[in-house]
């Protein structure tokens, strides 16, 4: 492969979010603050020493606001409340002041899609009569075959499917008894989507961002940026939506398009360079020259944008960022919005971080691109050069919420492969390789020039939960599929702090003398993984994250600059690349990549025993100075 030249400045921007290591928290699975087996704001606040300690910016909340949790949060009830599982409004003005104290910003989510079925306007627009102002607010239509004399609305108003899985509408029933409308939700049947033609809508949201900035928040990141706003007319789309890829594989679905059945792959992979990535099941093997992953091309994506979706990426919702970056504009401190948007290519999502609207949008291409230094190289290249056409940073992210945990992700055969979600009758990833590849994959993200988000747990270097029983399951996904999507339940696992503690320290911040089992059960991994036993212990993952954030923090590495370096060879697996005065080096071949001469290893993820000055062994990285 012959890599694009490429190099970036340095940043000129000053604002924090340019450069911030952003660490998510998962409120319900962090930790808990008053023995429910529920992670809550309380228990947050508990632990801010510790992310003091580990060296980020910055932490990004997941939603706490009330919710009936059908689907951890993201049906929001209520944008304006805390939900009593989580706490109190004073809860989180009491976290948000004390992460303000260490020199940490806060961000919070926020969820403008759709609401919950719960939520006061949606129980409105049922209550109403067809075509009134409170059901405006949503996205309520007629059967397709509504028409005086010859149907009676039994088919929904188009084939559109839900990302969930089964059909993104769902039928009323009027107060007499006799079926009604139908409303749109492109996710579960307890979020239906908000109607943002409506100008109530837009006003709403403002006042919500302008709720939470009062209190001090420093930003927002917004939930499913690329949606909202619906092609005109609503038309068919023969197209299939994904959680994460945006489209499903054309040569793996064979049921009609939208429907999930067997037929359904659920570990698909993304787009690759021929031959440098592969879906589940193509039978990837290891190229002994280079250690890529080499694999079939039987099976390409088909891309996210074809054909096109008449329900993500549209133009319009550019138009509402736009709306949104000025009232940012009306607060002191550099507020920032993020996007969540799982848009191809990279210079289509630049379009979301243009000067007058979003700060950063999430570049999922990294972390699609899985343990390849091809396929790392190509989405390194891509994400830099769109950034910059606008002005923007970049982002870099391996793991979050919604995704299985990149350790476990990097274990499998493929270690390009991105499933959604493993249980036990599944692959499972081989653990010691899989980790080994993360923190190397951890050293490049976090050298990498731009904002860097880091998933809670990450630093522990905690697994997928790959046996999690399903009546344990709550993902919503995993029940509208029937189980062919594992679900997101296995990323979502409660935090071990404390090894031999219940529930391995879970709820060591509460005073709670019998406190509940966490929420999700935990794998016996955690144990040996628990942050009292990797506190302080040389080579352990929580020290090489300390470590690296460190040393990102002192060679100004987030707003540093980017160029290859002369031994950069992706065909031999060999990742490398200059910020400032570090040299990068991440092998992800079957040989050793040699130090080259008049650098020494700074920080290796081979840890103290597997260090070695003269060569980056395979599936490892270092930093490396001169001297």
């Amino acid at each position: 492969m012959t890599h694009r030249p490429i190099s970036t400045p340095a940043s000129e921007t000053a604002a924090w979010w340019a450069h911030a290591a952003v660490y998510q928290i998962y409120p319900r699975s962090f930790s808990d603050g008053n023995g429910d087996g529920m992670g809550d704001l309380p228990g947050v606040t508990a632990r801010l020493p510790y992310l003091q300690q580990l060296g980020v910016d910055a932490v990004w909340l997941s939603p706490f606001y009330r919710s009936p949790q059908a689907d951890g949060g993201y049906d929001v009830a209520d944008y304006r409340q805390v939900d009593p599982a989580f706490g109190t409004l004073a809860d989180f003005d009491v976290m948000l002041d004390g992460a303000h104290s260490r020199g940490l910003k806060v961000i919070v989510d926020l969820v403008p899609n759709h609401t919950s079925d719960e939520h006061v306007w949606f129980q409105e627009a049922l209550a109403a009569e067809p075509g009134s102002a409170a059901r405006e607010r949503y996205m309520f239509r007629p059967g397709k075959d509504e028409v005086p004399g010859s149907g009676d609305g039994n088919i929904a108003p188009n084939n559109w499917k839900s990302i969930f899985g089964g059909p993104a509408w769902t039928r009323t029933t009027n107060a007499d008894g006799s079926p009604g409308d139908w409303y749109l939700h492109l996710f579960d049947t307890k979020q239906p989507d908000l109607n943002w033609e409506n100008p109530e809508v837009w006003a709403e949201m403002r006042s919500v961002l302008r709720f939470w900035l009062d209190r001090g928040v420093d930003g927002f990141r917004v939930d499913v940026a690329h949606g909202m706003v619906k092609e005109a007319g609503l038309p068919d789309w023969e197209g299939v939506a994904a959680m994460v890829e945006g489209s499903a594989e054309a040569a793996h679905v064979t049921d009609p398009p939208g429907a999930h059945g067997e037929a359904v792959e659920p570990h698909t992979a993304h787009a690759s360079p021929a031959g440098t990535g592969a879906a589940a099941g193509t039978g990837a093997s290891t190229d002994s020259s280079a250690g890529n992953a080499a694999v079939s091309t039987e099976h390409e994506p088909v891309s996210p944008l074809y054909p096109p979706s008449p329900f993500f990426d549209q133009d319009g919702v550019h138009d509402i960022y736009r709306d949104w970056n000025r009232v940012l504009a009306g607060y002191d401190g550099d507020r920032m919005l993020v996007a969540e948007a799982w848009v191809e290519p990279a210079e289509r999502l630049a379009r979301y971080i243009r000067p007058d609207e979003m700060q950063q949008a999430f570049n999922f291409d990294f972390l699609l691109a899985g343990w390849n230094a091809q396929r790392m190289a190509v989405a390194i290249e891509d994400s830099l050069e769109a950034a910059a056409s606008v002005g923007a940073p970049s982002t870099w992210v391996l793991s979050n919420h919604d995704t299985v945990r990149h350790p476990s992700r990097f274990g499998l055969q493929d270690p390009t492969t991105f499933p959604k979600g493993i249980a036990a009758e599944d692959e499972q990833p081989d653990a010691v390789l899989g980790l080994s590849r993360a923190r190397a994959a951890t050293l490049v993200s976090l050298a990498l020039p731009g904002s860097a988000y880091i998933y809670q747990g990450e630093e522990l270097g905690l697994p997928e939960h790959t046996t999690l029983p399903a009546e344990a399951r709550q993902d919503p996904t995993f029940f509208r599929t029937n189980g062919i999507e594992r679900g997101r339940d296995g990323c979502r696992v409660p935090l071990p702090w404390k090894s031999e503690a219940p529930g391995y320290g879970f709820a060591e911040a509460s005073t709670a003398q019998d406190p509940a089992a966490p929420w999700l059960p935990q794998p016996e991994s955690f144990e040996d993984l628990a942050a009292d036993r990797q506190d302080g212990v040389k080579g352990s993952t929580l020290e090489l994250y300390r470590s690296a954030l460190a040393t990102r923090r002192s060679h100004r590495l987030g707003s540093g600059t980017f160029c290859w370096a002369d031994n950069h060879d992706p065909q031999l697996g060999v990742l490398a690349f200059l910020n400032r005065d570090v040299l990068v080096i991440a092998n992800t071949g079957a040989k050793p990549a040699p130090v080259p001469d008049g650098y020494r290893v700074a920080l290796s993820s081979a840890g103290e025993s597997g260090a070695d000055d003269a060569v980056v062994a395979p599936n490892s990285a270092a930093y490396l100075v001169a001297g």
